[in-house]
């Protein structure tokens, strides 16, 4: 029979803990279920049996059962399941290491030797997960940054460069999905050249593919205010907006995903993107008085 714990904040903090436990035990069975290969499967699945035995440890000594957080397990699974399962994991583990505030606590207050060997386990569980988790998304990550980052700061230009100059969100938009989707097709050619020159282990054929991709739905997202809205400032408002939001989205990925500071990456690609897109205005602003074109 194990020692119940009657301290009110610690017991409290225990509870967190174990409802932290049932929580990554059912979202780790959720994730081995989208698993192909057989042996990063079992990884999961140890791994969530690992979580449910920390759960039954705190719960000798709190006697009571938790519910996991539903809305947590499915959070986790469709993250996994739409942005890859190395950014579901690394999100989850990431959040974990937020939440060791209970676990110091307890193990300040009431050392516990299996509850230590649960702490010891977390920490087993992300190197295994390190070590199994190889996905193409962030294998070929670097050509999805030159997608990303050509098409930011060439489009974003361009645009606000053709918003001044020609003042028509029609002729604006037509003009930006020409320019965009011909440089999205250069660009994509440029890195199946550059990376069958490196013979490294970037498949040719996929970084083309990567940068490709990601340069033509940036093109998309940058156009569509142009396609929606009737004055040209606001299309050029919200297409600013949307490069921001990119941006943030993208290197927050890379942040999780692969470690990377979030704060540095970011400034510099939205500094570089609308730095540029205020020169090309100003530069739109001259040209259009210059030749005094009239749309």
């Amino acid at each position: 029979m194990q020692q119940e714990i009657t301290d009110k904040k610690t017991r409290k903090l225990m509870l967190e803990w174990q409802k932290a436990e049932i929580t990554g035990h059912h979202i780790y069975l959720r994730l081995a279920s989208i698993v192909k290969d057989h042996n990063n499967r079992g990884v999961f699945e140890q791994i969530a049996a690992d979580e449910m035995s920390h759960y039954q440890a705190l719960k000798k000594h709190t006697g009571q059962d938790v519910a996991p957080k539903r809305i947590a397990v499915i959070l986790y699974y469709w993250t996994a399941r739409v942005l890859g399962l190395t950014f579901g994991t690394k999100l989850m583990e990431r959040m974990e290491h937020r939440g060791v505030a209970p676990m110091d606590f307890v193990q300040a207050t009431t050392p516990l030797p299996e509850l230590e060997a649960a702490k010891t386990d977390e920490e087993k569980h992300e190197q295994q997960l390190l070590s199994m988790l190889d996905e193409d998304a962030l294998k070929y990550a670097g050509s999805v940054v030159l997608g990303l980052n050509d098409a930011l700061v060439e489009l974003t230009g361009a645009l606000a460069g053709l918003t001044l100059a020609f003042q028509d969100t029609a002729l604006i938009a037509l003009a930006g999905l020409i320019t965009g989707i011909s440089a999205s097709f250069s660009m994509a050619a440029s890195e199946y050249l550059s990376a069958r020159a490196e013979e490294g282990e970037s498949d040719p054929i996929k970084s083309c593919i990567y940068t490709g991709i990601a340069y033509i739905l940036t093109v998309v997202v940058l156009i569509v205010p142009y396609l929606v809205l009737e004055h040209y400032m606001a299309c050029l408002a919200w297409t600013l907006l949307n490069a921001i939001i990119i941006i943030a989205v993208f290197n927050y990925y890379l942040a999780v995903a692969k470690h990377l500071p979030f704060g540095k990456r970011f400034l510099e690609m939205a500094g570089i993107s609308m730095g540029v897109a205020a020169f090309s205005f100003v530069v739109g602003y001259f040209i259009r008085e210059l030749f005094g074109i009239e749309v």
